[in-house]
């Protein structure tokens, strides 16, 4: 089969009204979106009809919607993308694809070999975990960079292994350009001040939503932790503000970042899951933001070793609420790579509603913030602090 990945998408389109059907490949976030619809499925047999559309989308060599002659009378066909039997269909779809490649494995494949997963498909967390599940493949890895992004990387170490004869390099999810933190933006609108994670962990615990700056950025399509944003993980409302925050649909989760020693109570994860490319089951009622329809979610795990500065935010959240979890989603404009100037953050924080951001430690809290006044309401020490350090 190949493009698997395009046909993954392409079914998102087929049923999206505005998508023309003319040729064009999908859109980049098609897939992640279909990984999210897919989630909403609640059977597994497909009908008649929609067994006609399967064959035609996944036998043969990947071809135009529109080279289906019958396209209009077909199943699901400019549906919309809230349909329910469409939702279904997504399901029945992802499994499709992913079972033609299990079945090839099992009959041409030696069992107990480790299987390395590279291109975009990599960041199908649900095929990524179903790999796992299988037990035919002795480990599964996903680089963070399992898509196109890190192709600079490998073409740096073919480089390297050609003049050197040594593939090795030292390097980290972590590798991005540092902050920029110098530049002109309005101050007045905010309360500055050096703050510690303690106090971080007290405004996320009183649900302000705030940007989040570590360090450099991570490389990859995922955030890491050193651009995000970052929230309580407890209530639904906070799912959808955030989801309207970046401009998505309210359809898409939000994922969870945790403690490493916490993973398996809250997820049932046994093992590190530091790049956020495995969905887990949430095993707790409590975490309803980070709570996905099927009750799954696509964790991150956090040592002090892999990210110092995160885990000791989790470390300070957990004294407070007893999770050492938090939300955490890109730091991004839409359509854009990572946010790494002040400018840009500012900007993003006004346009967007934040309640503000910190900053390596230092926290800018928007005074125009509803719930940023709420929080000094409720704390009056925080506003004398706050003017002084204006």
């Amino acid at each position: 089969m190949n493009q698997p990945g395009n046909r993954y998408g392409q079914i998102y389109g087929f049923a999206d009204p505005h998508f023309p059907k003319d040729g064009r490949l999908p859109e980049f976030s098609d897939a992640g979106k279909l990984m999210a619809l897919a989630s909403f499925s609640t059977r597994n047999v497909p009908t008649a009809e929609e067994r006609k559309l399967l064959e035609f989308l996944l036998d043969g060599p990947f071809r135009e919607l529109s080279s289906n002659e019958d396209i209009t009378g077909a199943a699901h066909y400019n549906v919309g993308l809230d349909d329910p039997e469409f939702r279904n269909f997504a399901g029945i779809y992802s499994d499709a694809i992913f079972e033609t490649f299990y079945r090839f494995a099992r009959e041409n494949l030696k069992p107990n070999l480790p299987l390395v997963i590279a291109g975009g498909c990599g960041l199908n967390c649900d095929w990524n975990t179903k790999w796992k599940e299988t037990g035919f493949f002795s480990d599964v890895f996903v680089p963070p960079v399992a898509n196109d992004s890190g192709s600079a990387i490998g073409t740096a170490i073919d480089a390297q292994f050609y003049f050197t004869g040594n593939p090795k390099i030292e390097w980290d999810v972590y590798s991005g350009l540092s902050f920029q933190s110098e530049g002109n933006f309005d101050y007045g609108r905010y309360d500055i001040r050096s703050t510690g994670h303690d106090e971080v962990a007290e405004l996320l615990t009183n649900d302000l939503v705030l940007g989040w700056v570590s360090g450099r950025y991570e490389i990859g399509p995922r955030a890491l932790g050193n651009r995000s944003i970052i929230a309580a993980p407890f209530r639904d409302d906070t799912r959808e503000r955030l989801n309207t925050i970046k401009q998505r649909e309210q359809f898409r989760p939000i994922a969870p970042v945790c403690l490493s020693e916490d993973a398996e109570r809250w997820f049932g994860c046994q093992s590190e899951s530091p790049y956020m490319l495995y969905a887990y089951k949430v095993t707790t009622d409590a975490l309803a933001a980070v709570t996905h329809v099927n009750h799954t979610a696509r964790l991150q795990t956090v040592t002090p070793a892999s990210n110092k500065n995160l885990h000791s935010l989790l470390v300070a959240f957990k004294a407070r609420t007893g999770y050492g979890v938090l939300c955490n989603t890109s730091l991004n404009f839409n359509g854009k790579g990572f946010i790494n100037n002040i400018r840009d953050l500012d900007a993003y924080t006004v346009q967007h509603g934040l309640d503000g951001f910190v900053v390596d430690g230092r926290a800018h809290l928007l005074k125009s913030s509803q719930r940023y006044q709420d929080y000094l309401a409720k704390s009056p020490h925080q506003a004398v602090r706050g003017a002084k350090a204006g």
